[in-house]
């Protein structure tokens, strides 16, 4: 056991990210109101100066994915063998990692929001901008920033045969002695800052779903931090077996048991509003596209509404794109580039708008038939528990979506804590369980840190913390990321040319 901790001792880029989580969580332990308060006022700077160029990378990564996937290069395949993966495994592991747990969070709350407040004007029915606006903020964008790295990476690692970090693919890179550890270093924080929000805000949504079935106020930290005590110790296990043993499985039953949950509610709603709602919004925001993407002329929501939505989940995704990246590059073994590239922005893109538009239509039927609305669905984290309310059966889909949020958290965790470990034990396709094993005691101490964070002021919560802490986190990723794309593209310009 002694010499097994000196070899994570002695790996400096395992030591040195885990000593500033370490550090970083005791000093938000200590001193929780001095963070909250410097989290505030940077992430206001950042956004007010950086907030368009998250919008121009967004676009960016959608175009280059989708000119690579169309190019030459397109039809590079990532290994020689046949694909590791049925499609019905990697789109259910590749969704279950890179969503998961916020389409739950989301599903009712951010469609009626957007129906109460239109962002946008274009000359639509409130209901059809409403979900034309939620699929821009959970659609190609997101799944492009997951695709560059997923790209970048599985190029890497099968067609090179470098190892599994960032860092390993680019001869220009590895030259210097101190930009591989430093990149490798930036990349494990970001994944650890972004991973720990999505714990965060799912472990909130459980204990508000549990304190809306028993009647009582919601926001108990005690219960929150038990749940993350539970989540990443079921991640542990799951990691800890492995792909194909643990986070297959688990990914495989998520898909399952929401496609059951989305039937049940397309069912017993209005299925031809559902549809044609689905096929409306889904063509305006096709056409739309660019000009949502730039926040240009009509399509420009304001500043502050950019502030709190799109600039805040941009953040989001960069920070999942490393570790989402990374998983998606590792299960998509001998599969071509331009497979992996359309299956990502796609398949999961769809399936997202056609779950909010079943639960986002559904809402806004329930909010017409109660003829008067007092912010029911307001609250994020208890949204979708009275949404089940106004149906059949409520307490079992209740409990379902207790389940399943837990099981959607579960699989992100063990993919990432089964990446993290790729990245430090030495870029390794099946790293060492000690790896696994000391990942999800950071994991689990950073993200018990971040959930009392949250709960520093009576009027703040894990959303209000993670939201000003991500914008702030991901930004000198959002930089590199620049710098990968550009030594990326000229690696392939001079193979296909």
């Amino acid at each position: 056991m002694k010499s097994k901790f000196n070899i994570l001792i002695k790996n400096k880029v395992f030591s040195i990210s885990a000593v500033i989580l370490i550090i970083s969580s005791i000093l938000i332990f200590w001193f929780t109101g001095f963070f909250y308060e410097l989290i505030e006022k940077v992430s206001l700077w950042v956004r007010s100066y950086f907030g368009t160029f998250y919008l121009w990378l967004g676009l960016a990564c959608v175009l280059f994915l989708l000119i690579l996937a169309f190019s030459k290069a397109g039809k590079i395949r990532l290994g020689k063998s046949a694909p590791e993966f049925d499609k019905i495994s990697w789109i259910a592991m590749l969704y279950s990692a890179g969503m998961g747990a916020g389409i739950l969070l989301r599903a009712v709350q951010e469609p009626v929001f957007m129906l109460l407040n239109p962002p946008i004007k274009s000359g639509e029915s409130a209901e059809i901008i409403s979900l034309e606006y939620t699929f821009y903020q959970w659609g190609f964008t997101a799944w492009a920033f997951y695709g560059i790295f997923a790209v970048i990476l599985g190029y890497s690692i099968f067609v090179d045969k470098a190892d599994v970090r960032l860092s390993s693919g680019f001869p220009e890179i590895r030259k210097n002695r101190v930009l591989p550890p430093t990149i490798d270093i930036l990349t494990i924080l970001t994944t650890v800052i972004g991973l720990v929000a999505a714990i965060g805000l799912g472990t909130t949504q459980i204990e508000g779903g549990l304190s809306h079935l028993e009647s009582r106020e919601p926001g108990d930290l005690t219960t929150n931090l038990l749940l993350v005590f539970l989540i990443c110790s079921l991640a542990f296990i799951s990691a800890w077996a492995g792909v194909h043993k643990g986070i297959k499985r688990i990914s495989n039953w998520n898909i399952y048991i929401a496609l059951i949950l989305m039937i049940f509610v397309l069912l017993t709603g209005n299925i031809e509003d559902i549809v044609s709602n689905f096929f409306t919004a889904l063509y305006h925001y096709i056409i739309d596209f660019i000009p949502l993407s730039l926040a240009i002329g009509k399509f420009n929501p304001g500043i502050q509404f950019l502030t709190d939505w799109t600039y805040y989940y941009w953040a989001f995704w960069l920070a999942w794109a490393p570790f989402t990246g990374i998983f998606i590059a590792r299960i998509s073994r001998g599969r071509t580039l331009r497979e992996m590239i359309l299956g990502v922005l796609l398949i999961p893109s769809v399936g997202s708008f056609f779950w909010f538009s079943v639960f986002g239509t559904s809402a806004f039927e329930l909010i017409e038939s109660w003829k008067s609305y007092n912010d029911e669905f307001g609250n994020v984290f208890t949204s979708m528990f009275v949404f089940f309310e106004a149906y059949p059966v409520s307490l079992l889909s209740s409990l379902t979506v207790i389940v399943l949020l837990i099981s959607f958290l579960v699989t992100s965790v063990d993919s990432a804590i089964f990446v993290l470990s790729m990245f430090t034990d030495h870029g390794r396709q099946e790293p060492k369980r000690k790896y696994r094993l000391a990942w999800a005691v950071l994991i689990l101490l950073f993200c018990e840190a971040i959930i009392v964070l949250g709960n520093v002021k009576p009027d703040s919560n894990v959303l209000t913390a993670m939201q000003k802490f991500l914008i702030i986190t991901s930004l000198p990723f959002a930089f590199l990321s620049v710098i990968i794309i550009l030594l990326f593209s000229f690696k392939l310009f001079r193979k296909t040319t």
